[in-house]
């Protein structure tokens, strides 16, 4: 939950902050949960309490140093971790300029490994809704990191 509420936010103490709300409001619902997916339906509670985060904050520019902060650690020559560290900042960049619905389909089946049926249920969409959705985020996001000058193999074109 705080993975993906990372993911949609990008900031870690607004993600602490929604997953915390999203655990407090699975407790309260917890009584009205119909079967299924217990994940998906948590995760549908953790995105809805993103949405509500980002309505707060009219989705405010996130400031580099917090996207450079949730690019994950690399193991390597100094060299490579530098290009993956450089790699993650700016996926994280991109993912943060999609649209709230095409970000969290993403973060839920790129990230996350949910199946796209698992994404329907979570985001209470369909799943044509779903698959549209990753594609054409992920196609923005592949032009966000041509645009900064990483190549499609996922090597920088720069220097």
């Amino acid at each position: 939950v705080y993975n993906v509420c990372l993911r949609m936010l990008g900031e870690r103490a607004a993600a602490e902050d929604a997953t915390q709300d999203a655990f407090i409001a699975a407790y309260r619902a917890l009584g009205r949960f119909r079967g299924g997916s217990f994940r998906a339906w948590l995760l549908r509670i953790a995105a809805n309490a993103c949405y509500d985060e980002l309505r707060r904050r009219r989705r405010r520019p996130l400031p580099l140093e917090a996207a450079a902060a949730v690019a994950a650690p690399s193991h390597g020559s100094p060299l490579q971790s530098y290009l993956q560290g450089e790699l993650a900042a700016e996926i994280q960049r991109g993912l943060l300029r999609l649209p709230p619905d095409q970000r969290l389909a993403l973060v839920l089946r790129d990230v996350e490994g949910l199946s796209y049926e698992e994404i329907a249920r979570a985001s209470g969409s369909s799943l044509g809704t779903v698959k549209s959705r990753i594609a054409r985020g992920r196609a923005r996001l592949r032009e966000h990191l041509m645009a900064a000058g990483f190549s499609p193999s996922g090597a920088s074109e720069e220097g």
